[in-house]
């Protein structure tokens, strides 16, 4: 068995080739697992008079299929301020300021002068 310190002292190609070492003896002991208990299966069939086939045959129904979630759609922001110079031109107040709005802060104009 492996101790922390002997695992620390390891190099990274050292535990690359125990890790891989591991993997292979998990797969192993998997399929050691698998045909142990079909054998083990096939004689529990068999003391009914069925053969492990003709029990298998019925497949266990799949688990039902997960609905994606739906994302509502977000409602479009009611827009806030509006270009003096281009009623067209509106910002909702939220992320960036648009190029119209900062040259008329700058140009003097209030912010509350350009409200909707």
């Amino acid at each position: 068995m492996f101790t922390k310190n002997d695992l620390k002292a390891m190099s990274r190609k050292e535990l690359e080739r125990l890790l891989s070492d591991v993997k292979k003896a998990l797969q192993a002991a998997r399929n050691r697992d698998q045909r142990e208990a079909r054998k083990a299966a096939t004689k529990a069939a068999a003391e009914f008079g069925f053969s492990l086939g003709e029990i298998s045959e019925t497949q266990p129904s799949a688990p039902p299929k997960k609905r994606a979630k739906v994302k509502k759609a977000s409602k479009p922001s009611i827009p806030m301020y509006a270009n003096p110079d281009d009623k067209k031109q509106t910002w909702t107040g939220k992320g960036r300021q648009p190029n119209w709005f900062r040259s008329q802060i700058e140009s003097g104009t209030a912010p509350d002068a350009m409200r909707i």
